[in-house]
């Protein structure tokens, strides 16, 4: 059998989820501004190439920590921002569908329940402490988790963003880049 697989972010939700997701975060709770200069520091570290991505994101996840609900925050993130899910995917949706993220597993379990997406393969956070348990998953560790995760799993047609998901795209048999409402076969 073979599989659509699918980005998250800029692909089947029309923006950065964990960038919404904090943002929305902020308006909800200022407190967690407390971490901007750790943020920061960090930002400047990773763009200089003094830390990986996993550990400039740890440092970001920080935020968390000051949430008086967790759960009750991406519940309602979610019931305000269903409406950025891309028709496309909505129209083409199937039970066998894979969704593979950086994004935290935390924030798009319930969104993905909800649209009846069974697999999903995405950073594994911790959603108290912005923790992670094991590496980012992005670029080459997409395919590694896919492998590991399902082993003999055959892609039919992948959708992404983003050209740092080639090693996902090499594998499959057709793959697609979305540009917006854009979707166009993947370069090279």
């Amino acid at each position: 059998m073979k599989h659509n697989v699918y980005d998250f972010d800029k692909t089947i939700y029309k923006r950065d989820s964990t960038v919404d997701f904090y943002l929305f975060c902020l308006k909800k709770q200022p407190k967690i501004l407390a971490e901007a200069p750790v943020l920061l520091i960090w930002s400047f570290l990773y763009l200089f190439r003094h830390c990986s991505k996993t550990e400039f994101k740890e440092k970001f996840y920080r935020f968390l920590r000051y949430l008086d609900s967790v759960d009750g925050r991406v519940a309602e993130f979610w019931e305000r921002n269903r409406g950025k899910i891309a028709a496309f995917y909505l129209e083409g949706h199937q039970e066998s569908d894979i969704v593979i993220s950086a994004s935290p597993e935390f924030l798009l379990r319930p969104i993905c329940q909800e649209l009846d997406i069974k697999n999903l393969i995405a950073s594994r956070v911790d959603k108290y402490t912005g923790t992670y348990s094991g590496e980012n998953c992005w670029g080459e560790e997409k395919v590694k988790r896919l492998r590991k995760e399902m082993q003999d799993v055959s892609i039919g047609e992948f959708y992404s963003d983003s050209l740092s998901d080639a090693p996902l795209a090499q594998i499959a048999e057709r793959a697609y880049l979305v540009r917006k409402k854009d979707i166009v076969p993947w370069p090279g």
